[in-house]
């Protein structure tokens, strides 16, 4: 084969570049890795952790203390696909509280009760009516000063109860 490229530096359709001795075009596949026919399979990037159910570590903890002969609990965590960890870790959170530790956990913010809403909206209330309150005063001040630099009297309080 000689090298022949165009004035673009492209070689011309269906002519296929200049191989060195030993060079393949596609990458080697060693004989017999896959089943005929069958495409190889890519590992994902990140794995993804398995998620059990309640009921499934309940059954597998209830079928690993069902056994009595030895390597009956090692054949269920084999046929499961499952550590020995796993299974220990499941008894001791059934000795912890049985289904309240195996039950489903929901992710997000918890629920929160009606008496819990009220006494935050009632403490958001307070704290704004208490701006309010403190803004009004300095209002009051102000006017109080105003009212003393132009010599108008104001009435007090005092004198407001004494004449009702």
């Amino acid at each position: 084969m000689h090298n022949t490229l165009t004035r673009s530096g492209r070689r011309p359709a269906g002519e296929a570049p200049e191989r060195k001795d030993g060079e393949r075009s596609e990458p080697a596949l060693s004989v017999g890795a896959f089943p005929a026919g069958a495409p190889p399979t890519e590992v994902p990037a990140v794995a993804k952790r398995r998620q059990f159910t309640a009921e499934y570590k309940l059954r597998i903890v209830q079928e690993a203390d069902a056994c009595r002969a030895p390597g009956e609990v090692g054949a269920l965590l084999r046929r499961e696909g499952l550590y020995a960890s796993h299974l220990s870790t499941w008894r001791a959170q059934r000795r912890q509280g049985s289904l309240a530790a195996l039950s489903e956990r929901t992710r997000g913010r918890k629920p929160v009760s009606s008496e819990v809403k009220e006494i935050e909206r009632l403490r958001r209330q307070t704290a704004r009516l208490e701006a309010r309150l403190a803004q009004a005063e300095r209002i009051i001040e102000f006017q109080k000063k105003v009212a003393e630099l132009l010599g108008i009297p104001l009435k007090t309080l005092e004198s407001d109860e004494s004449g009702s």
